[in-house]
């Protein structure tokens, strides 16, 4: 397929692959022509190459701590892309001249080239899965794609492994110290591994603008929903009832633990049968744990509608 310019449709490269390309891909495996240093001796040849295959140019410098970090993303996606585009490295402290015409400022500058011109660029060292996204315009998913470390994350959470979605978000903590949903992330899966005061430390530290983002917020509403259900013992000493505050309180220890729907279905339910309890208590605490599941989670979304369809 070749890639094509999403500013005007037309497609920039051939959709014939090269000898190399071709033999590589019905043999199913990784090509080892894929990652190239370029210098003064070979940027005329890699622009002429851009005319029959995509060039992804990293520019960097040794001194650059950022420009390491993405470096083993670009060679790692490169890889997996398989021809779809060639990852050329440039050392701009070697090569000053090149760095200056191409217009570089400061690096990480990721700048891809096709038919001997600049499509797009980014600047600065992103994520895997922002790099994925930014990829994503140009070329289609690869087969076998792996999975990002967030979607890994994701995965092992949804199958009760939050201790391995915990030490990926560590990794990538450290590896993107800047990165703030990062940090947001680790301080959910430390709730979800049961250290919820470490959780609470690291949403300090952030800056203001990300200590008080939507997600940060729900990750200590979660924080908060653990601090407030009842324990095991005050939870059996509810059985039986069925008053408003023993709905209340088992509803709360569902959404502590993650269950989620059912807890929504419990507060819905109290609300529809006692809405004066607890000064509207069932309506406040659905509002709340949207905000820890985040806007966009399906069953905000779901339970947002039925929250707004009992109201009006």
């Amino acid at each position: 397929m070749p890639i094509v310019d999403p500013r005007t449709g037309e497609p920039l490269t051939s959709d014939t692959p090269t000898e190399t390309a071709t033999a590589a891909q019905e043999q199913g495996q990784p090509r080892d022509d894929l990652i190239i240093d370029v210098d003064r001796s070979n940027i005329q040849q890699l622009l002429e190459t851009s005319m029959q295959v995509p060039v992804l140019l990293d520019c960097w410098a040794p001194w650059c701590e950022p420009c390491k970090n993405l470096m083993p993303v670009l060679e790692k996606l490169t890889r997996e892309y398989n021809g779809a585009f060639i990852l050329a490295k440039l050392n701009i402290d070697d090569n000053q001249d090149i760095a200056g015409q191409l217009g570089v400022r400061s690096v990480p500058d990721v700048k891809l080239i096709s038919q001997g011109g600049l499509v797009d660029h980014f600047q600065g060292a992103l994520p895997e899965k922002q790099v994925r996204e930014w990829l994503g315009k140009y070329f289609p998913e690869p087969e076998g794609a792996q999975l990002s470390p967030e979607e890994q994350a994701a995965a092992a959470l949804e199958a009760g492994d939050a201790d391995t979605a915990r030490q990926i978000y560590a990794e990538l903590s450290q590896q993107w110290p800047d990165h703030g949903p990062y940090k947001i992330e680790l301080a959910r899966t430390l709730v979800a591994t049961g250290e919820p005061e470490e959780a609470r430390a690291l949403l300090d530290a952030l800056p203001p603008e990300e200590r008080d983002a939507p997600a940060a917020r729900g990750v200590r509403a979660s924080i908060e929903f653990g601090e407030e259900a009842p324990s095991a013992d005050e939870l059996a000493a509810l059985e039986g009832r069925d008053d408003s505050e023993a709905q209340y309180q088992r509803a709360l220890r569902q959404v502590a633990d993650g269950q989620y729907e059912p807890g929504l279905e419990a507060l819905l339910a109290l609300m529809k049968r006692d809405r004066a309890y607890g000064d509207d208590a069932a309506r406040k605490t659905l509002l709340r744990v949207f905000d820890a599941l985040g806007a966009d989670h399906p069953l905000t979304v779901t339970y947002r509608r039925k929250l707004f369809a009992q109201l009006y």
